[in-house]
């Protein structure tokens, strides 16, 4: 399984497999394949349309219930108190769960209060659909309001991050308030194939520069990562993040890519980004 976050009552994978743009049969297929080969966290979401099949990935792994760390996600929606009790309960059915052990606010609305937000997630919480809660794509200035207004401790804030974009601002917020950042599109779209400065570091141990990426990913306080492949050879090379441990000269160096200019996701729905 490798290393763990704990936090809010839960112990996190520290390296996860995404499911975004993956259904039926692949899903099934990288689902399964992925937990038999040694992940142990699995993310999905509502918006995804795929949580029949991830839930179906899930039961032909033959794993237990308590051997698989879940995720979902709540659309944005769906966030109002009635709105989201029903989005938890559709989500449970389709993944054919009593619970997750992650529930998360996918993205904040501009019509729903946060504070409103986070008090229907914390009775999800409360009736037990979800052992721990979070939020999603929550800019410096909601995550002080999702702090502040929430009854429950929120595990996480899932970004986007990568060596390219440089997340500093919301990684000082989540970890003044204990909590942990699930960091997606962390292969920066495969960005990471035509740097240099990866590709060497890969080399050296080798490795893919996927490994290597996702090494420095996780090997960071209080981050995690949830990248995504529906080739199982390739969940395998990810997979291998957790062997890999950089010297500081070349955490450094990958350190030294990022920008606050690479970000590569921003619907038009998104919040006012620091």
């Amino acid at each position: 399984m490798g290393p763990v976050f704990d936090v809010a009552g839960v112990s996190i994978p520290k390296l996860g497999l995404g499911t975004f743009n993956m259904d039926g049969d692949v899903a099934i297929k990288a689902v399964s394949e992925g937990l038999k080969g040694g992940y142990r966290h699995v993310d999905t979401a509502e918006m995804y349309g795929n949580e029949v099949a991830v839930g179906k990935g899930i039961a032909a792994s033959g794993l237990t219930r308590g051997d698989v760390f879940v995720t979902t996600k709540v659309w944005h929606d769906h966030l109002d108190d009635a709105a989201m009790q029903n989005a938890a309960e559709g989500s449970l059915k389709r993944l054919g769960l009593d619970y997750v052990d992650l529930y998360l606010i996918h993205w904040p609305s501009r019509d729903v209060p946060v504070a409103e937000a986070v008090a229907a997630l914390g009775k999800v919480h409360r009736r037990g659909l979800a052992r721990a809660v979070g939020i999603s794509n929550f800019p410096v200035k909601l995550i002080e309001q999702a702090v502040a207004a929430s009854e429950v401790e929120l595990a996480v804030n899932q970004v986007e991050y990568h060596p390219f974009f440089d997340q500093s601002a919301v990684l000082s917020a989540v970890r003044r308030h204990g909590m942990g950042l699930t960091a997606y599109c962390p292969l920066a779209r495969g960005k990471i194939l035509n740097d240099d400065t990866i590709t060497g570091i890969a080399e050296k141990h080798g490795v893919t520069p996927a490994a290597v990426t996702l090494a420095w990913l996780i090997g960071q306080d209080g981050v995690l990562a949830i990248p995504k492949s529906s080739s199982p050879e390739r969940l395998m090379e990810n997979l291998k993040a957790l062997d890999v441990t950089l010297t500081d000269t070349e955490r450094a160096a990958i350190d030294a890519l990022r920008s606050p200019a690479g970000r590569l996701i921003d619907p038009e729905f998104a919040p006012d980004w620091d």
